[in-house]
Parts: structure tokens; C-alpha cells; sequence
């Protein structure tokens, strides 16, 4: 069996627009070349002291899941801060050696901010509202970025992105999970 990134095997997009953000994950799950799962959910709402934020992950799902305890344990010691709580989870991941072996990235916005958090310390704000992230992403990431010079809602432009990725990748299904938040 071939050494992949974890993070081969997803993909999940977010779209800005018209005071909301749509965030999309497929639905399968694959070791190797093998499909073990076409329904996963990989978005997920969080809701910690009482802010929500959507995260969506690629990656391994055990890996995905702390960091989302740790980001949910940052977003509660910051209330309302998503941006501070994500560059301090992103130091985390860089520094820390139990951290730094997790293979995952996440996409989180809590409707006002959108980031992508790598464990190489980043936490970017995408460009032109859209964030695309796993073996897919690149696939709906282009296409979200040409759906978006029309007047599409962006729960549209997300499900039609995601629909091109599904096509072309064949780590990515068309068995979506979306949440919608709103600024």
C-alpha cells in the first residue's frame, strides 16, 4: 500500500456570499484505493460557549477530531474570536510534539471570518470568498472560483463545485454535508 498524506481522500469547499458561508464535505472514506464508507460527515457545527462556527476536515478522522476538541477548547477561552483562536491552535500544532505527528487541515468560519488551518502554522483567508481543501480541493476550488462571477447563491455554487470535484477525483463522492452560518 503506497504512504498518501492523510489528507488524500476528501474533499471539502467553503463559499462566501450574500452574508453567509456554505461549507460542503463529501461523504467517502477511502484506505487506499478501496472505498470503506460513502456517508461520512466530515462538517461539522460546533458550538463552543455558545458561538457557533462550522469547521469542515480532510484528513485522519481520529486526527481531525483533536484538533477540533483543541479549537473547540480555544474558541471557549476566547468567546467570539475565531481568528485569535485559530492562530493559537495553529501554534499549538506547530510546537507541540504530540500535535505535530496529527495529519489533517480544517476549514472553520463562524460567518464573518473563513480560514484554512494547516499544521505548518498557517491559518490563510482565502482569496475571492472560497476555500477548498483535500485531494478534491484544487478540482473545487477552480470550479467554485469560475461559479462565482454569476449572481449564484453560495449553497449553489458549493454543491455544483463539489459535484465537478466528485467527477474528476475519485477520492471525492457526491454524498455531500453542508452546513450554512450566517454573519
Amino acid at each position: 500500500m503506497s504512504d498518501f498524506p492523510g489528507w488524500h481522500g476528501t474533499t471539502i469547499i467553503a463559499v462566501r456570499r450574500g452574508g453567509e458561508v456554505v461549507v460542503a464535505g463529501d461523504g467517502q472514506v477511502s484506505l487506499g484505493q478501496t472505498v470503506i464508507k460513502g456517508s461520512a460527515r466530515k462538517v461539522r457545527r460546533l458550538s463552543p460557549g455558545g458561538s457557533e462556527v462550522v469547521a469542515g476536515f480532510a484528513g485522519s478522522t481520529a486526527d481531525a477530531f483533536a484538533l477540533l476538541e483543541r479549537l473547540e477548547a480555544k474558541l471557549e477561552a476566547t468567546p467570539g474570536q475565531l481568528a485569535r483562536a485559530s492562530v493559537e491552535l495553529a501554534k499549538d500544532w506547530r510546537t507541540d510534539k504530540y500535535l505535530q505527528k496529527l495529519e489533517a487541515m480544517l476549514i472553520v468560519t463562524d460567518g464573518s471570518d473563513l480560514f484554512v488551518i494547516t499544521g505548518a502554522g498557517d491559518v490563510l483567508e482565502p482569496e475571492h470568498d472560497v476555500a477548498a481543501i483535500g485531494s478534491g480541493g484544487n478540482f473545487a476550488l477552480a470550479a467554485a472560483r469560475g461559479l462565482m462571477v454569476g449572481e449564484m447563491p453560495a449553497e449553489e455554487v458549493a454543491r455544483r463545485a463539489m459535484a465537478i470535484a466528485a467527477e474528476i477525483c475519485v477520492y471525492t463522492n457526491g454524498n455531500l454535508t453542508l452546513e450554512r452560518i450566517s454573519a
